[in-house]
């Protein structure tokens, strides 16, 4: 089984009570779900900065992190070519962002193909990857240590 570790960082960005979604598309474009903008950083770049390249790639959109909300840690399988499975680690860091400029526009020739502003109280309704549900847990919930209450705790644990 090969070992894969995908560091990446996201956005969390919420004007008006209304949450920025891209949707995401399946490299065989079969299956698409609602994400936060990011994604993977590049050899050598900071996490920070991967959030502005990719939140503008997305949306079209000038974002500025302005707080690292903490850190979404996933395991998973996936087949790879040749019968190969791959034991998959992705490490994802959520910042809250803030839109300084820019104008809302969709991606082109990218992984996402829409970028839209929905409202916190519809978002359960879509279909989308579970990080947007991590991501909001941990803007709305703020816990100090940065990790989701989805990680497997039933309550946070703010006394160590």
């Amino acid at each position: 089984m090969r070992k894969e570790l995908r560091v990446a960082a996201y956005a969390v960005c919420v004007r008006d009570g209304q949450v920025l979604l891209v949707r995401w598309v399946s490299r065989q474009g079969d299956e698409k779900r609602w994400t936060l903008p990011g994604g993977g950083m590049d050899h050598g770049e900071d996490p920070y900065d991967t959030v502005i390249r990719e939140v503008e790639e997305e949306t079209g959109y000038t974002a500025r992190p302005t707080v690292l909300l903490g850190v979404d840690s996933v395991l998973r399988r996936y087949p790879r070519p040749l019968g190969v499975t791959a034991d998959f680690h992705g490490l994802r860091l959520v910042y809250e962002g803030l839109i300084t400029g820019g104008t809302l526009r969709h991606e082109t020739n990218g992984s996402t193909d829409l970028a839209a502003w929905y409202p916190l109280d519809e978002v359960a309704a879509l279909d989308r990857v579970e990080l947007v549900d991590s991501g909001l847990a941990l803007w709305r919930d703020r816990p100090a240590d940065g990790r989701p209450l989805s990680a497997g705790r039933s309550t946070p644990d703010r006394d160590r």
